[in-house]
């Protein structure tokens, strides 16, 4: 029987192995991370600033104000104007009617008094604050307190409906124009927003900024973790994730200090707004990620964005090589072009449940951190030392998380954090409330395991979600953390009538979501997906027993079928060969990893009738 036989060179370029050539860890790799990751130090400003800028200075009603004429002392004027609470301290939101003379001869006992019959009122003059912490706050400033005291959670409330709403629209935009553009928009809308937040004359004005400075935190938060993912090689990307998570941290830390020095809320939101408009300048020098760019059809930009980087660390050589696989380039990734949308996150089986999971895992997350993180005076502890410590626990939290990632994997990782998480704030509950201490170093474990697990979220989701619609993917799951973080304040709320019940609802949240994180694939040493069908493959075993070939490969055809042509289409990048034959024609399946177009192969007879046949 005669043979014929192709010849086909198929060197198939992934591109970790163009980052390899060009360098994946040189001087670009250090300064593009070092650059992008300045800007997380401030977005934690930004997240925990209500802590500072809304807290509540101890208040009472203002006196009469034909008391001032009297030559009395204020703590007598105090004593005879505003009722005592039990705790003894003057109440917040009512005075008498009339001024109680007869107080003044108990000498201060009126600590124990019953005030049945005497008639009381609202702060109809206003109230005075006791500003030892803060010389001004959108609370003495608005007087948000006593009916308007919800407009406290209220402001934080809409800080994270514009997160939520950012991740939705930097998420989508950021796949389809680039990682790029989107984070020099966000940096510039994050210091114009605070800026005016800074100078807001009222209150709804404000709310109204801060919702511009939470859509802006958005979009810097997840392209800067796109860029900072999609330039680095697998095998630091862990120790690269953490490095983020660990200048969000810094930024915890940093706060306090900033607000200690600087008590006035609008100066305080100023200093840390106007850092942006440096790093949007900065944000010009970044490169757009060429991951993006060859996903995308843009495969002449993607070669110069690469020689770019190869010429910065300094391997000259090397990037000019890579105009010889730019054709390559268009035909291998071609096959991911197309319209892709939020939607295609639930199109498929493996990624809608993936999707589910990770939306419950950041949703449960953000919750129950945010349900600890914003409501330091609670504790009853400074709060300038309280946010230092919460921010300082995250420490050894991370250090704990990246070991237990790159040891034992991101999935038992994640669940760990998360259900040892919910069992701390669960236990909190137990304990009595004349047990401060106790109970603050509970909620300081708890709040390291949900940054462990912030942590971990962050670097399992970009690993999860395949490049096509990595943004979009980042973008959901952190709108449903973001849903989470607007929530809490609500169910704080909830404590004023059933004292334990946020504490339940904060602790179980993650307890659940913990036991839904095993059912998300592992991702530890794995290559990151670029497509949808590789998230469907992922753990399927195709394409996984066929090694990468380093020479030629030769495919035999049998001639007794004679066919017209042979045609190597792939629409997936995964393999999925189509050859055509006249039917019943002979032949070994090509292997899965040939990914390159050939087209009109002819061979030494042609047919008329030659029928397609997918193999």
């Amino acid at each position: 029987m005669q043979k014929h036989y192709l010849t086909v060179p198929i060197r198939r370029m992934a591109f970790a192995d163009l980052l390899e050539q060009v360098g994946s860890t040189g001087r670009f790799q250090v300064l593009h991370v070092i650059l992008l990751c300045t800007p997380v130090l401030l977005m934690a400003s930004h997240n925990l600033l209500q802590n500072f800028v809304a807290m509540v200075p101890p208040h009472h009603c203002s006196t009469h104000s034909n008391m001032s004429r009297t030559q009395l002392s204020p703590e007598e004027i105090l004593q005879i104007t505003v009722p005592l609470n039990e705790a003894g301290k003057p109440q917040s939101c009512q005075r008498y009617v009339a001024p109680q003379w007869h107080l003044l001869a108990q000498n201060g006992s009126s600590a124990t008094q019953m005030n049945n019959g005497v008639v009381l009122e609202g702060c109809v003059d206003g109230w005075s604050y006791n500003m030892t912490d803060m010389t001004s706050t959108i609370i003495s400033d608005w007087h948000l307190v006593c009916d308007l005291r919800s407009l406290k959670q209220m402001g934080q409330t809409i800080y994270m409906g514009g997160v939520l709403v950012g991740a939705l629209v930097f998420g989508g935009l950021s796949d389809r124009y680039g990682r790029r553009i989107l984070l020099l928009i966000s940096n510039l809308l994050m210091a114009v927003s605070g800026t005016c937040a800074a100078f807001s004359p009222s209150f709804s004005l404000f709310c109204l900024f801060r919702f511009g400075c939470g859509m802006a935190l958005s979009g810097v938060g997840l392209n800067t973790f796109s860029l900072i993912v999609e330039w680095i090689p697998t095998r630091v990307r862990t120790f690269t994730g953490t490095a983020t998570g660990y200048c969000y941290t810094a930024g915890q830390m940093l706060l306090p200090a900033i607000a200690y020095f600087i008590t006035d809320w609008r100066w305080l939101t100023l200093t840390v707004s106007l850092p942006f408009y440096v790093f949007f300048l900065i944000a010009w020098w970044f490169h757009e990620s060429s991951r993006w760019l060859a996903i995308n059809n843009k495969p002449e930009r993607a070669v110069k964005m690469l020689k770019s980087v190869a010429r910065f660390n300094g391997r000259h050589e090397e990037g000019e090589k890579i105009n010889m696989l730019q054709e390559c380039m268009n035909k291998e990734l071609s096959c991911s072009q197309g319209t892709h949308s939020a939607l295609d996150l639930f199109r498929t089986p493996k990624m809608r449940i993936m999707t589910l999971c990770l939306s419950a895992t950041w949703l449960s997350t953000s919750f129950a951190y945010y349900g600890l993180a914003m409501d330091l005076q609670k504790f009853g502890v400074n709060i300038y030392l309280i946010q230092v410590i919460f921010g300082a626990v995250d420490i050894p939290a991370k250090v704990v998380i990246t070991v237990c990632m790159s040891f034992f994997g991101r999935r038992p990782s994640q669940c760990g954090a998360l259900v040892v998480a919910g069992v701390t704030i669960l236990i909190n509950l137990l304990v009595p409330y004349d047990k401060q201490t106790v109970r603050t170093c509970l909620a300081v474990v708890g709040k390291g395991c949900l940054a462990a697990s912030f942590s971990c979220c962050y670097l399992y989701s970009g690993e999860l979600f395949p490049t096509i619609i990595r943004q979009s993917g980042m973008g959901w799951v952190s709108m449903t953390a973001r849903v989470g973080a607007m929530v809490a304040p609500m169910v704080q709320l909830t404590g004023d009538y059933i004292p334990w019940l946020p504490g339940l609802i904060f602790g179980g949240a993650p307890i659940l979501s913990g036991f839904a994180a095993v059912f998300l694939p592992e991702t530890l040493g794995t290559h990151l997906p670029d497509t949808i069908q590789d998230v469907e493959d992922r753990g399927s075993g195709r394409g996984s027993k066929c090694p990468r070939p380093t020479k030629e490969t030769t495919i035999l055809q049998d001639t007794k079928y004679p066919c017209t042509h042979l045609t190597l289409i792939t629409k997936t990048c995964r393999g999925e060969v189509f050859k055509h034959f006249k039917r019943g024609a002979g032949s070994e399946l090509l292997p899965p990893f040939l990914c390159v177009g050939l087209a009109d192969c002819a061979f030494t007879s042609r047919s008329s009738t030659s029928e397609n046949r997918r193999l």
